[in-house]
């Protein structure tokens, strides 16, 4: 039996919480420009096919929560969450431990979207964007904040320009 090189699998969406639904639906369709394909919707703990298969996820007992679903422009789905009970860690950015700790957005004005985020109520991680390749390619970047606590940040370029480039300098 020969061994097969597996193929570089798609990605079909990310799950967000947040303590606000509402809020956060109108931050990330009005700040980022992605599309609502779900609106807000209550899913309780029952017998309903998407009661039991959460209950699959979350164990018995998680009671309700609200979902809503979003689409980037390059149609990765943005699922948001949001729980009864839900707490804000103090701090949202412990990039040692294991799991995911940012997501990142393309769009060619870095900073134009930074201030956006900023004026909806989001924060900068660093002072300004920062180039990649000083005086030799335009690639930026910067991290920031939603108002939510969510981590992202911003790239100028494709992933795959930014990296294909080599080793950092």
């Amino acid at each position: 039996m020969s061994k097969q090189t597996p193929f570089p699998r798609t990605f079909s969406h990310i799950g967000l919480s947040v303590p606000d639904l509402d809020a956060a639906v109108k931050f990330y369709t009005e700040v980022l420009g992605w599309y609502l394909i779900m609106e807000p919707t209550n899913i309780e703990e029952d017998n309903s096919a998407i009661g039991e298969m959460c209950t699959d996820v979350f164990g018995a007992g998680w009671g309700e929560f609200r979902i809503a679903h979003l689409s980037t422009g390059d149609r990765i789905g943005v699922e948001i969450f949001e729980f009864k009970n839900q707490e804000n860690p103090e701090n949202n950015f412990e990039y040692w431990k294991t799991g995911i700790f940012h997501f990142c957005v393309q769009d060619p004005d870095v900073e134009g979207l930074a201030e956006k985020i900023e004026a909806a109520g989001g924060k900068r991680r660093m002072p300004k964007p920062r180039y990649y390749y000083p005086g030799e390619k335009p690639f930026r970047m910067i991290y920031m904040e939603d108002p939510f606590g969510n981590i992202l940040e911003i790239y100028s370029h494709s992933y795959e320009l930014t990296y294909s480039a080599g080793a950092y300098s």
